[in-house]
């Protein structure tokens, strides 16, 4: 049997499902995503391929630099996706998924950026930028 890890936005329009298990839980805190998310990023990588969106035709991508995009409802505004371009995985919120989730950080990314307001005390790995 295949393992399905599902989730969607907050009005429900947009629903997605993995057939792959995703993680680990990466925190990114780059300007940009702190810009729209309000706090950091957090996300899991999923191969495309096992990916699969109802509600695609919802779904708004912004070009927010020149290696990458992200997608979010249209309806309500949910923050869902990240995608760099030629990838072959894709991004999604962690927070978007449905629980039990199964979902566990693994690290954090951009740490040189975070914001001045807040402290990463869990004791996981830090980066200053992204070391893939």
């Amino acid at each position: 049997m295949t393992e399905q890890h599902t989730g969607g936005c907050l009005c429900g329009a947009v629903k997605f499902s993995s057939a792959a298990k995703p993680g680990p839980v990466v925190g990114c805190h780059c300007s940009q995503c702190r810009r729209q998310t309000g706090l950091y990023y957090a996300a899991v990588n999923v191969a495309r391929a096992a990916l699969s969106v109802e509600g695609a035709e919802v779904v708004r991508w912004y070009r927010s630099s020149e290696e990458a995009r992200r997608g979010f409802c249209s309806n309500c505004g949910s923050a869902l996706f990240w995608q760099a371009d030629g990838s072959a995985e894709i991004s999604v919120m962690a927070s978007a998924f449905d629980e039990p989730s199964g979902l566990a950080f693994g690290h954090h990314i951009y740490c040189a950026d975070k914001g001045d307001f807040y402290e990463i005390s869990d004791g996981l790995p830090q980066y200053a930028v992204n070391p893939v």
